[in-house]
């Protein structure tokens, strides 16, 4: 009786650990690009979709400002508290000391006191005190985590987050942020959390990070975690759902991706409805630390992203080469040029750029450069001979790309969802292996 249960116990928990195995890479890292795989037929080369891991996008940031005078300290100033006008001290450009240039924006954090960029003050008040921060990466970039803003001065009363896709040449707003949004921007007051999957992509004005000078009120956000939740869960353990939102919405892609950021200072921050013409050195901007946490954009064929001249360059693979991955090598361009694809998940699909014919002579695929993905199998160098559920020259597309209807996210992921671990619990539990499992 023993051995029976014991034998029963032993095959129901190798299912259930493949099933949790199988769940949890189907998330996808992509962080391979190609794997070599060797078989009784010889070696064969398995082209993956593949991404660079995020990183800090501010150790390769550059600035500018404009007015490019606002900075203070030249001439001298004096700048007093927020909360005692009386408590005063002196921006000199001239003196280390006293100077704050753009690049403590983004220098080490952690000294004490605490380095930060400095506006000059509000002197020419009743006219707006405007200064425009532009960051710019001469490089695609995709935002993975939320931008942070912590101001030494106390958040500005007005401001607007503004993103650019084509290296600053145009301008769209990202967020609004106000004391007053309907006053300041004719716009109801919302925050990230009013949001859904439906409306994510709106443009909201929030008034969360707008109050006056505070200890603890000086770091402004812009969310992009919590949007990713909406697809991927509130502690974001449902990648595989973003992923393919992500790749089947352009609209939803390119709202997370960025080459420049603007930070347009509207209004400093005052502490009260109206400003004190009398003490006009209390108000200035201030910025001890920006936060922007993103990857190079390689069209999901590169792991690895370089700086070479300043600039961030994509280190390219699945023969493709420009700053983005953007193109087919010269000798492979038998097809057009194509971003790879987060589906179906967990590996996605490669979309290598074929060899030109004129390249490859007869040779349509081999088990080196041109092989056969997706389990397809090279016959005589001549054809691919492709399972059921793709096609192309090399297997490298999704058959139901061909019906009207398209693919849909469901049938392109193939992974096992959780639901089947979840049957599994009432049979577990009176085996007292229900505490075993963990997510």
């Amino acid at each position: 009786m023993y051995l029976s249960r014991f034998l029963s116990l032993h095959a129901l928990w190798v299912t259930v650990s493949s099933v949790i195995q199988h769940y949890t890479s189907a998330w996808g890292h992509y962080d391979v690009c190609k794997t070599q795989i060797y078989t009784d037929e010889g070696k064969f080369w398995d082209y993956t979709a593949c991404q660079p891991e995020a990183i800090d996008m501010m150790k390769y940031v550059k600035v500018s400002l404009d007015p490019p005078d606002i900075t203070c300290g030249n001439p001298p100033e004096t700048f007093c508290g927020m909360g005692n006008p009386y408590m005063c001290n002196e921006c000199d450009a001239a003196i280390d000391e006293l100077a704050h240039p753009p690049e403590l924006m983004f220098d080490a954090e952690g000294r004490y006191p605490s380095t930060y960029w400095q506006s000059t003050t509000w002197k020419g008040y009743p006219q707006p005190l405007l200064v425009n921060i532009t960051l710019y990466w001469n490089k695609t970039i995709e935002l993975t985590d939320n931008i942070v803003i912590t101001f030494e001065s106390g958040r500005p009363d007005l401001m607007i987050l503004e993103k650019s896709l084509d290296y600053g040449r145009t301008w769209q707003p990202y967020q609004y942020y106000a004391t007053d949004c309907l006053n300041a921007f004719n716009m109801e007051p919302k925050t990230v959390r009013d949001l859904s999957q439906q409306t994510v992509l709106e443009i909201i004005c929030t008034e969360e990070y707008s109050m006056g000078y505070m200890a603890n009120s000086k770091i402004l956000h812009f969310e992009i975690k919590d949007r990713f939740a909406f697809f991927a869960g509130p502690r974001l353990h449902n990648m595989a759902s973003l992923y393919g939102q992500l790749d089947t919405t352009k609209n939803l892609r390119d709202f997370f991706t960025v080459t420049d950021l603007r930070i347009r200072l509207l209004r400093p921050a005052t502490g009260e409805i109206y400003v004190d013409p009398q003490h006009l050195t209390r108000y200035f901007y201030a910025i001890s630390d920006i936060k922007v946490i993103g990857r190079c954009k390689c069209n999901l064929h590169a792991t690895g992203c370089r700086e070479e001249n300043k600039k961030l360059l994509c280190e390219c693979e699945h023969n493709t080469t420009g700053p983005d991955c953007g193109k087919c090598k010269k000798n492979y361009q038998g097809r057009p040029w194509s971003a790879g694809s987060y589906l179906p998940i967990p590996k996605g699909t490669a979309n290598i750029c074929m060899p030109s014919i004129s390249s490859i002579g007869t040779n349509v695929c081999d088990n080196e450069l041109q092989i056969c993905q997706n389990g397809g199998t090279c016959h005589n160098n001549v054809r691919c001979q492709c399972p059921a559920a793709y096609t192309g020259v090399l297997c490298e597309k999704r058959s139901c790309e061909m019906d009207p209807d398209g693919c849909s996210q469901s049938s392109a992921q193939g992974a096992i969802s959780l639901p089947r671990v979840i049957l599994l619990l009432p049979l577990i539990a009176p085996l007292g292996l229900s505490g075993f499992l963990i997510f």
